[in-house]
């Protein structure tokens, strides 16, 4: 059984940084593309960053790109999502994913496997 297990998460005030884990059990994470995908209240689940399987590709939102950096550790199996220079909008629950492919993927429809969300609040 795959199990995808998000931390990291907390209150950080604008401009500030937090580094987000996604722990994988079940499957090897280096096996698969990956990504982050958050929820902000009120909205629907929107993609965030992605990763490929061997860490060579990657992709983001636009409103991320040059603040938000994705990779994968394959010796701890980890994913990770770096966020620096956060700002209020980026307020949410952070969701780890996993598809069954190798390639990057930005769309909810591609992504089999889920964890539970870590909160990221970002307020002074």
């Amino acid at each position: 059984q795959v199990r995808l297990v998000e931390s990291g998460g907390g209150l950080v005030q604008p401009g500030g940084s937090l580094r987000l884990s996604c722990a994988a059990s079940g499957r090897p994470s280096s096996y698969y593309g990956m990504g982050w995908f958050r929820q902000a209240s009120g909205n629907a689940r929107e993609f965030v960053a992605t990763i490929d399987w061997n860490g060579s590709t990657t992709r983001y939102a636009e409103g991320v790109r040059g603040r938000f950096t994705i990779s994968k550790d394959d010796e701890l199996d980890t994913v990770d999502l770096q966020m620096n220079s956060l700002k209020p909008e980026d307020t949410a629950v952070y969701y780890c994913a996993g598809t069954e492919g190798l390639s990057t993927a930005t769309q909810e429809l591609e992504y089999v496997y889920w964890g539970r969300g870590t909160q990221v609040t970002v307020s002074s």
